[in-house]
């Protein structure tokens, strides 16, 4: 009998409770993944909890659990868990810049972004290809010929939504194929609640921030959210700059408590991922798709005053601009 990749999680889970772990400040795409696995596992008979590192507060990703009832629960510190705890991580990868370490055995990834950094596990499931996570679960269901819930078809609909821009962005064929199959079991009134006020008042003073430090190098477009701007609002700050007439690559960047956070998005003529992965090369790590990438630069101490700040930035510029031949 051939086993399908649902057939093959299931058999590496030895536990009869695994955590599914989402990338810090996890996203639609992230939690609807998350979401539609556990109830995958819970068919069955495996209990699953989600969990996740950062805040999704005030976060289109918040609306979507609150008005789908899912279960979520944010991790303060890896030692929530216990080291025989089994982990699917989903969405992410062990190692990368945007997810934590937690206490306990990684043995499953189900993710759609390159691989940056060699790593084993007893399954994987890793598709750089396919524009969405939720896409990959979504087809597990169709595999297996289980019934989508339609709130799980909503969720997994909602991420394919998001991460693909619409079906705008880096969309494959799977994308296209369980876009339509979801459409028709999804709830259109919550999918369109979700389309909506996504906005709060105080993300509009990150947008103004923003629009205002923009520096432009010919096709390339920088620009500060920020101190502590969300992960999230910085990603739709970078899509929202990326439809400049004229750029090409955009890198957005806000300064955290303990390094300085980024977005870039590109188009055809440049590779975020691979571009944001060089650039960040020995002073802080990143990657991601070819329209879409992240990374984050941690500071080497607590204390930064202003020069070293700024030394960084300009550092950080110079660096993206050497990846696309353009002078500082």
């Amino acid at each position: 009998m051939i086993m399908t990749n649902l057939d093959k999680i299931i058999s590496k889970v030895n536990n009869n409770k695994v955590y599914i772990q989402t990338h810090n400040f996890p996203d639609p795409d992230a939690i609807a993944s998350a979401y539609a696995l556990s109830v995958l596992l819970g068919i069955r008979g495996i209990t699953a909890e989600i969990i996740y590192k950062g805040s999704i507060d005030k976060t289109v990703t918040s609306k979507m659990v609150r008005k789908l009832g899912i279960n979520v629960i944010e991790y303060d510190t890896n030692s929530e868990l216990k080291q025989d705890d089994e982990i699917i991580i989903v969405d992410a990868q062990r190692g990368n810049a945007n997810i934590v370490t937690m206490n306990g055995n990684e043995i499953i990834c189900i993710d759609h972004h390159p691989i940056y950094v060699d790593d084993t596990y007893q399954f994987s499931d890793i598709r750089p290809d396919v524009g969405a996570c939720a896409s990959i679960i979504a087809s597990y269901y169709v595999e297996n010929n289980i019934e989508i819930p339609m709130n799980v078809a909503t969720a997994l609909l909602y991420g394919i939504k998001v991460d693909t821009a619409d079906m705008k962005r880096g969309v494959s064929d799977l994308d296209m194929d369980m876009f339509y199959k979801l459409h028709a079991l999804a709830d259109n009134n919550v999918l369109y609640d979700l389309d909506s006020s996504t906005m709060e008042m105080s993300d509009l003073k990150a947008y103004s921030i923003a629009i205002s430090s923009i520096d432009i190098y010919k096709s390339v477009c920088f620009a500060d959210a920020g101190k502590n701007c969300p992960d999230a609002l910085i990603a739709n700050i970078a899509d929202f700059l990326i439809t400049l007439n004229g750029i090409e690559l955009a890198v957005i960047y806000s300064v955290k408590s303990d390094g300085v956070k980024l977005s870039t998005r590109s188009n055809s003529n440049y590779r975020a991922g691979q571009i944001t992965n060089n650039a960040l090369n020995q002073i802080g790590s990143g990657g991601g798709h070819d329209n879409m990438a992240g990374g984050f630069i941690p500071f080497k101490c607590k204390e930064m005053g202003s020069t070293e700040l700024n030394e960084i930035i300009i550092e950080l510029k110079k660096r993206f601009l050497s990846e696309v031949d353009i002078s500082f």
